[in-house]
């Protein structure tokens, strides 16, 4: 869509939607005008704009330079229309924030339902048709959660393929950037234009989006963890996601019911010791600082992280890259992994227990074991609200990713079903 399509879109339903933090009009325009539009988790760096944060007091009130993602898209010809709310600091995966608000799935006009986090302002804006994509980060599926349970595609890649120059951190030994939208074309093709080396962290050839959009995924053996063993799972999310198994046969790919290596269960709590633990040495000072206007539950899971020994975190990264061994020398013979992205859909928002933290369940994985992966939708719930079919590949290997999602994606039936918004006009 052109940008002033996107801004008339935008003033007629954010309003209520909440997507967006900032909007940017006139927008910020990309070297080709007739390129894409993108939308910014307020998490990520725009030169001259407050890196918010989700917080009440920015965590930079005028960066100097674009961060390299938004800078790569620019170049690339996209259009930014705007800054997304994210949850405080990144750091949670409902999607709440009670410090300066969160945003409205657009699925339930009626009810306030979890938008997913923490890029949940970006899902939003993707699944209202806001934007053509945005930008998210994912520490522990904070792209692939919104961009399930808000029915729209998010993509995550292996570490060192995409730059982190400009976005503010949560967790460094687990922190991606990924990208959302409305298909898997649109999120693939939006990956490879922030991807490539960026002379620090980024060490990895640009992603080739057409060569994965292109490839034929027949006759790929993937492995599906049964129904069995994913623990509690709400039964349409359940139904849908052995469905999508089916449809992905159909497709000609090998799918196959295979309990994985414990190391894939067993990886939420690490993941979890390592974002406190990394959280509270980078944002302790200002945690202790603001944390009076802060949301509550944000503090209660830094501060967490301050009783994590300098030893402690050292074991855990050795147990880390112990446990990547060996998940990755078992899904060599795979050329994917399928679960549920969510095992239930977005609960009113009045309901969120934040002691827990069920969405995140089947997502952290991916980032504790290093693992590219991306989140297709699957199907609608008896309520009418999203599920999602999470695919995750081999170390690096985010064209058979894309490739099984594309694949997937047009033999699932969603058709780019998008949300009614009458109700938030």
């Amino acid at each position: 869509m052109t940008p002033a399509e996107a801004l008339a879109r935008i003033r007629t339903y954010d309003p209520r939607l909440k997507a967006f933090v900032r909007v940017f009009d006139p927008p910020l325009l990309g070297e080709d005008l007739d390129g894409p539009t993108f939308a910014i988790k307020d998490l990520f760096d725009v030169a001259g704009v407050p890196t918010g944060g989700g917080a009440q007091v920015p965590l930079d009130p005028s960066p100097t330079r674009h961060s390299r993602a938004v800078e790569r898209l620019l170049q690339a010809g996209w259009s930014a229309v705007g800054k997304t709310h994210t949850v405080e600091l990144a750091y949670g995966g409902w999607g709440t924030n009670r410090a300066v608000g969160a945003p409205w799935n657009p699925w339930d006009p009626k009810v306030h339902r979890a938008p997913g986090g923490s890029s949940s302002g970006s899902a939003v804006a993707v699944a209202a048709g806001l934007c053509d994509a945005a930008l998210g980060s994912d520490t522990g599926g904070s792209v692939r959660i919104p961009a399930a349970v808000c029915g729209v595609v998010g993509l995550k890649p292996g570490r060192g393929l995409v730059s982190l120059r400009g976005v503010h951190p949560l967790s460094p030994a687990l922190d991606t950037v990924g990208t959302l939208a409305r298909s898997v074309e649109m999120a693939a093709r939006a990956l490879a234009a922030i991807s490539g080396p960026d002379g620090a962290a980024a060490v990895r050839e640009p992603f080739d989006s057409e060569a994965a959009l292109s490839m034929d995924v027949r006759g790929r053996r993937v492995a599906a963890i049964p129904l069995d063993d994913l623990g509690e799972v709400h039964p349409d999310v359940g139904r849908l996601y052995l469905e999508a198994i089916e449809r992905l046969r159909s497709a000609g790919v090998a799918v196959e019911m295979v309990r994985p290596p414990s190391a894939l269960e067993q990886s939420f709590a690490p993941n979890g010791l390592l974002m406190a633990g990394e959280g509270w040495r980078i944002w302790g000072e200002r945690i202790q600082r603001h944390a009076e206007v802060m949301d509550p539950w944000i503090v209660r899971r830094f501060e967490a992280g301050r009783d994590v020994t300098d030893q402690r975190l050292e074991d855990v990264h050795r147990r880390r890259a112990e446990d990547q061994a060996a998940f990755h020398a078992w899904i060599a013979g795979w050329d994917g992994l399928l679960s549920p992205t969510c095992p239930i859909p977005a609960p009113p928002i009045d309901e969120v227990d934040e002691t827990v933290s069920p969405l995140s369940r089947l997502t952290r994985a991916a980032n504790y074991l290093d693992l590219p992966g991306i989140s297709v939708p699957c199907g609608l719930t008896g309520e009418g609200l999203p599920a999602g079919l999470q695919i995750l590949g081999r170390p690096r290997d985010e064209a058979s990713v894309v490739a099984l999602g594309a694949a997937f994606e047009r033999v699932s039936g969603w058709d780019g079903r998008a949300p009614d918004l009458a109700g938030f006009a």
